[in-house]
């Protein structure tokens, strides 16, 4: 992307006027350069709701973009510049160096009265975005590499609201220069000054329930799907639902994913008794009390989590939930009945109360036929009244090459891992590095240093442009240590190929973060799943005899005189890992 160019026009371009309450205003613009990728989605997504395809399915639900404000480029490269930050582009200090850093700095002068007459109009939380030129490209998307960061706004003093909103404007311009920002990009092929950070504020989605402000629903949902289920198809798409802000799904946390084309089924838990352990049991919601600390530098300064019986309480499971009623041993919709409660969303989904369903299906066609690519939409709901947010589009990539494998592929002699639950398609014969946690270490208490090491390596292997295949436990990605190792893209970049896998003592569903699949997929990253319930494992023994380059508490890095070829049929969701011949 040339950065040099002329900001290209913004087709609903409305200057901030500090003057104006024009509700038809949904979009407004400070600054003049350009308004990054996020933002372009969202401007895309408001063109379309005015069409009259989009107006004819909305039905009694309804469905808009909610109002921000962007912060264009050129403020973003002002900032930089006025406080003398761009030293620290070049990965010599830690993410929280930076942070306080760029907390010292001043924002430009000329924009200070725009952010001012901001939170001077709005007393309800914002949601304050990253939008970088690199974001949601097609073929090489920073989704999940920045930050978001969400502020309640509701302070009496309108002082308090404007330094709270521009402590979250410099966080999210410092995340552009963070570590697993620095990584991603180097990794990608792209020079560090190419990148610029535009930045949404925006209102959030949801209403006030005593102390804390959520949706009653967050969701993201995909017109392709990696890992159908049943009769599911690929082209079906899949939907993944969340009680709360979507931090949930964006951070690979419980969720309840199912097929639009069969809204009825649900994952495929074994009994009731595991939906009832494995289902979301927390959510995330914006903190309206007292807040807990002060921490300018913390994503997460302003959240809280809930329960479901805080959720009950609030009056926000009508449509989300079941009980379980132990006579009969199954789970009843809604929640009329005492019980223990299950996040199942079928009160929406199988009484279809309101048409969501449908409504999701035809926003996903329209997208996609105005992308022409299968896409993935974010978006927050509420039911009093029905209201659907849109926060964001993206394309996916589907890869057209025809790789076939058939069942007897999968049992042949010499290979390292063969997999029915892979992701990506295509021949990889090129990789002879292979860096794994080592099962006798693994300690789930420890998987924030597993993701450091990991972290290490990974920067060591990207310098020298040598990609690699990556070997884990549980659900990468995930935020909560305690499924997996919490790493975020940045972290693990280099790696062309990821397996996840299990332990005896130690199973859990695999990733299904939105930002971790859309990156996997865009970027071309095959992925295999090695779940307890596979029949195929993974071949330790000829792993543990490998030439070893470097080995740290819990993670090894080894390097074969032969590289491994790599065979992922997407289509067939098959992928097998052979080892080089002796």
């Amino acid at each position: 992307m040339n950065t040099n160019s002329e900001p290209t026009p913004l087709p609903e371009h409305v200057p901030f006027d500090r003057n104006s309450n024009d509700p038809g205003e949904r979009i407004r613009v400070i600054g003049t350069g350009e308004i990054g990728g996020k933002a372009r989605g969202l401007v895309l997504l408001n063109q379309l709701l005015a069409s009259e395809e989009l107006r004819s399915i909305s039905g009694k639900i309804s469905v808009g973009v909610p109002v921000l404000t962007v912060l264009r480029t050129d403020i973003f490269d002002a900032f930089v510049d006025k406080n003398d930050l761009s030293r620290y582009r070049d990965g010599e200090y830690t993410d929280d160096q930076i942070a306080h850093a760029f907390q010292k700095g001043e924002l430009p002068f000329h924009i200070l009265g725009d952010l001012q007459a901001l939170v001077e109009g709005i007393r309800t939380p914002l949601a304050v975005r990253s939008s970088s030129l690199l974001e949601d490209a097609t073929f090489e998307p920073f989704a999940g590499i920045y930050s978001t960061k969400m502020i309640p706004n509701h302070q009496f003093d309108p002082g308090i609201r404007f330094q709270k909103l521009s402590e979250a404007i410099k966080y999210i311009f410092a995340s552009t220069f963070f570590s697993s920002a620095r990584n991603y990009r180097i990794a990608t092929g792209h020079d560090h000054t190419e990148e610029k950070m535009a930045v949404i504020i925006q209102d959030v989605v949801g209403s006030r329930h005593h102390v804390r402000y959520y949706p009653e629903l967050s969701g993201v949902a995909r017109s392709y799907n990696y890992y159908p289920v049943g009769r599911a198809k690929p082209e079906d798409g899949v939907i993944s639902l969340a009680l709360g802000l979507g931090k949930t799904i964006v951070d690979g946390g419980v969720v309840w994913s199912y097929s639009p084309a069969r809204p009825r089924i649900g994952p495929p838990y074994g009994s009731v008794g595991e939906l009832l352990k494995h289902s979301q049991k927390e959510f995330w919601a914006i903190n309206m009390g007292t807040p807990l600390v002060y921490d300018p530098i913390k994503e997460t300064e302003y959240l809280i989590l809930g329960d479901l019986a805080t959720a009950e309480y609030d009056g926000t499971l009508e449509y989300l939930c079941s009980t379980y009623d132990p006579q009969s041993d199954r789970l009843v919709l809604g929640t009329a009945n005492p019980g223990p409660r299950a996040l199942t969303f079928g009160p929406l989904l199988k009484l279809k109360k309101l048409p969501f369903n449908d409504l999701i299906q035809g926003i996903l066609a329209v997208c996609e036929k105005k992308l022409e690519n299968p896409v993935e939409i974010e978006f927050a709901m509420t039911f009093s009244p029905p209201a659907l947010g849109l926060l964001q589009v993206r394309p996916m990539v589907v890869s057209s090459q025809i790789i076939q494998l058939t069942a007897d592929d999968l049992n042949r002699d010499n290979l390292l891992a063969a997999s029915e639950s892979a992701l990506g398609n295509g021949c990889l014969d090129d990789i002879c590095d292979i860096v794994y946690v080592i099962p006798d270490e693994f300690d789930l208490a420890q998987t924030r240093k597993i993701a450091s090491e990991l972290a290490g390596i990974n920067t060591n292997l990207v310098e020298k442009n040598r990609p690699y295949l990556l070997i884990v436990f549980g659900r990468l990605g995930s935020t909560d240590p305690w499924l997996g190792i919490p790493v975020d893209w940045g972290q693990i970049s280099g790696a062309r190929v990821i397996v996840e896998t299990y332990l005896d003592d130690f199973s859990v569903e695999m990733s299904q973060g939105s930002h971790f699949f859309h990156n996997l997929t865009s970027l071309g990253v095959n992925y295999l799943a090695l779940p307890k319930t596979s029949k195929f494992k993974l071949d330790w023994d000829w792993l543990s005899h490998q030439p070893e380059i470097q080995r740290s508490d819990f993670v090894r890095h080894v390097r074969i005189a032969k590289p491994l070829s790599i065979r992922i049929d997407g289509r067939a969701s098959r992928g097998v890992i052979q080892k080089p011949e002796v």
